[in-house]
């Protein structure tokens, strides 16, 4: 009895395991991740809240849903990034390389974004604070080359 007991049990947790592998793999909450190297993965859905992510290198990474609520991403390389429908309410973008990323649908609104590029980039429906919003319309230049839309027309800037 004990023996089928351990056998059913070892199956469940296997079969949990290999089903639902993303929930463990896609947790990077709370971490100190400087310098971190995720360019070019899949990260749907990751969570990045309270991450120290200064200096990390997401080039050309599926973000899509990803949340970095309260992250630091201080000089981090978000260039070439689907960051579609993104959670990044009180991040820290200062200095961000989000030149091509294309960012439609995320909330950033108490998000600080000083000296970042984006070029190229596709603000689409994204929820910013006035003074934000304001400050990037300033540097706002060039088109997206998925979305072909003009930085400064999805920023609706006047």
């Amino acid at each position: 009895m004990f023996k089928c007991l351990l056998h059913l049990f070892i199956s469940s947790f296997l079969f949990f395991f290999y089903a639902f592998p993303s929930f463990a793999a896609l947790d990077y909450g709370k971490q100190t991740l400087r310098g971190a190297d995720f360019s070019n993965t899949d990260l749907k859905g990751a969570t990045f809240y309270l991450s120290d992510l200064q200096d990390a290198d997401f080039s050309g990474s599926d973000l899509q849903g990803a949340s970095f609520f309260d992250a630091k991403l201080e000089d981090a390389d978000l260039s070439n990034t689907n960051m579609k429908d993104v959670t990044m309410d009180a991040a820290i973008l200062n200095g961000a390389n989000l030149s091509n990323s294309l960012l439609e649908g995320a909330f950033a609104y108490n998000a600080k974004f000083e000296n970042v590029i984006i070029d190229g980039a596709d603000f689409t429906d994204v929820l910013f604070a006035n003074d934000v919003k304001t400050k990037l319309c300033e540097n706002a230049n060039g088109t997206n080359s998925i979305t072909n839309r003009k930085t400064i027309q999805t920023l609706e800037c006047s």
